[in-house]
């Protein structure tokens, strides 16, 4: 008898056409889900038979509790070697294996650059406009060329659009905690001297950190305060870095002249979600790791880790920190 697999979240329905499930079709009945399951009652109840579940990213949470209610469940693959909203702890308890896939970091520097430039020069607004019968030409844009760029975080992500605003003819200025002034010089960045110089003296600032309880509010009304009247503010990482309430209010009263995000606290960001309809915001729905690329990365990942798994030698497991 086969074993029942579902993946989960499958929004653009590409997951069996971007790998080749070949190799476990035999022993695996897959089912992809295409809609979002907010609900853990749902959840629980649209998977509870599967021995198999594959998850992307962090789009449906697997706490403690969910895994209670899934006895039947051995293996779960998570796309990319990181997923917070899963409970390892919880899943070694119940006896599930838990695995991860490889996955590149690149769309989300270029998602990062489109949004910064973007945001810079109006983009959204001027097309709207353009494609409505609007004003021709309403806005003047924000240069890139000798302007400073503060980056948050200078690992992988970070590193790349440091990289790219050099080519722009931009000055890097990058902190972190544990950022030392070697590792920046050798990307040709400045280390700024605190975090709040770095808000202070910044055109635009890119959030590129691993959210942490170090990180979590590291950005909150005080520090979006310290920004300048013209500066930009983009994160690609992680939402709870900045303190929502605080984006808000800095949006709204004009404390900055704008930001760019393409993460949130809740997602899918409900309807009525003041993100829908904050001024001088670019927001988008999660796009970071979202390309063909990466999903034949990931998919094709997934595909391995059930049929090692399968044959009794699981790869890329995630297991809980000692």
């Amino acid at each position: 008898m086969k074993l029942r697999c579902a993946v989960l979240d499958d929004y653009q329905d590409v997951a069996l056409s971007a790998a080749d499930w070949s190799g476990v079709l035999d022993a695996v009945d897959v089912t992809p889900v295409h809609e979002y399951i907010a609900d853990e009652d749902a959840v629980a109840e649209a998977i509870g038979d599967c021995e198999i579940v594959v998850i992307m990213r962090e789009r449906t949470p697997f706490p403690a509790s969910l895994f209670a209610r899934l006895p039947r469940l051995r293996l779960l693959v998570t796309t990319g070697m990181r997923n917070a909203s899963v409970d390892l702890e919880a899943a070694a308890r119940h006896g599930v294996t838990v695995c991860g896939t490889g996955g590149g970091s690149q769309p989300t520097t270029e998602l990062t650059w489109a949004l910064i430039l973007g945001l810079a020069r109006h983009v959204v607004p001027e097309s709207t406009a353009l494609r409505d019968g609007g004003p021709w030409q309403s806005t003047v844009g924000s240069d890139l060329y000798g302007r400073r760029l503060g980056l948050l975080g200078l690992g992988r992500i970070g590193t790349q659009v440091a990289r790219v605003g050099r080519a722009f003819g931009m000055e890097v200025a990058a902190w972190s905690e544990n950022l030392t002034a070697e590792r920046a010089e050798a990307e040709g960045v400045r280390p700024a001297g605190s975090k709040e110089e770095l808000l202070e003296t910044s055109d635009i600032v890119s959030v590129h950190l691993v959210l942490s309880d170090r990180t979590r509010g590291l950005l909150g009304a005080a520090e979006l305060r310290r920004m300048r009247p013209t500066a930009l503010l983009v994160n690609t990482s992680r939402a709870a870095i900045v303190d929502q309430a605080a984006l808000a209010e800095a949006l709204r009263d004009g404390w900055i002249a704008g930001a760019a995000v393409d993460v949130f606290e809740r997602e899918p960001l409900p309807p009525g979600d003041p993100f829908r309809t904050l001024p001088n915001l670019l927001a988008t729905p999660h796009l970071g790791y979202v390309t063909r690329g990466n999903y034949e990365r990931f998919y094709g990942d997934v595909v391995e880790d059930i049929r090692a798994y399968l044959e009794g030698a699981p790869l890329r497991r995630l297991t809980p920190p000692a």
